[in-house]
């Protein structure tokens, strides 16, 4: 019997790559007209990456960039909270975001009743939505998307570093040993997935870089700066306050962060 030419019989790969390579492609078309995509994250939850992720990001509206930021903590989104914003938004397609201080948001919490009511999701669900705020919300012309990650190295970090054609990431860690190592295993993680660390940020920090300097010697990447530990952060973020729009403490430290991302 002759023998077939495999190459007429099977796919050079399987259908569910074509399909991720596929959309892939659509949302890069879709979010053609912004120039960079940034990620904010670590691996361990509370060392302050919404914190960062929000500073930053009205920072460099500050310097003039048109900026949005997404909340891809899909199930526990907290930056609305940072931000004051209160109540449903109307859900429809395409999602629009809400432009809050010059700064266009998107987030989960705009789309539920309550702000401590759980959003039960499963991974793929998890995915699905994270795919929506690409595929399906009208961004418009950016200079930068500030990206909100959640902790941990599965569903929603992994489907943004498969599906985006990310700039690079900030790690954030904190002055603390367990901070720092959990930044290395997520630093780790982007480095597998061939994405770029643009550096390293210390929140909480009370002098000397340590967890910082830990991290940075392990991924071979750089300090970016450092945020000193003040409760004034916590009681603004509390209340709905953009520190760095109010505090020129805490503007001056963000705005160095900024300025080397810029640079």
């Amino acid at each position: 019997m002759e023998q077939q030419d495999s190459n007429s019989t099977n796919p050079p790969f399987h259908p569910s790559f074509a399909r991720v390579l596929n959309q892939k492609q659509q949302i890069k078309e879709k979010l053609s007209n912004i120039k960079h995509k940034i990620g904010i994250y670590s691996a361990k939850g509370g060392v302050g990456k919404t914190t960062v992720a929000v500073n930053l990001a009205y920072s460099l509206k500050e310097m003039g960039f048109r900026v949005g930021l997404l909340d891809a903590d899909v199930d526990t989104p907290n930056v609305a909270m940072f931000l004051g914003m209160h109540g449903m938004h109307e859900v429809a397609y395409p999602l629009v975001p809400v432009d809050r201080h010059g700064v266009k948001i998107l987030s989960t919490a705009m789309f539920i009743d309550e702000s401590t009511k759980p959003i039960i999701w499963r991974g793929p669900m998890v995915a699905k939505m994270i795919t929506e705020f690409f595929d399906n919300a009208t961004w418009g012309d950016l200079d930068y998307l500030i990206l909100d990650l959640p902790p941990g190295s599965s569903d929603a970090p992994l489907s943004i570093m498969q599906l985006l054609e990310m700039d690079g990431f900030i790690l954030v860690t904190t002055p603390q040993h367990i901070a720092a190592v959990n930044a290395i295993r997520a630093g780790r993680m982007i480095k597998r997935m061939g994405i770029s660390i643009l550096g390293v940020v210390e929140n909480m920090s009370q002098g000397e870089p340590k967890g910082a300097q830990e991290v940075a010697k392990e991924l071979g990447c750089e300090v970016l700066g450092t945020i000193t530990h003040d409760n004034k952060f916590s009681a603004l973020s509390d209340s709905g306050i953009v520190p760095v729009m109010v505090d020129h403490a805490l503007k001056v430290q963000f705005t160095s962060i900024a300025e080397r991302i810029a640079d």
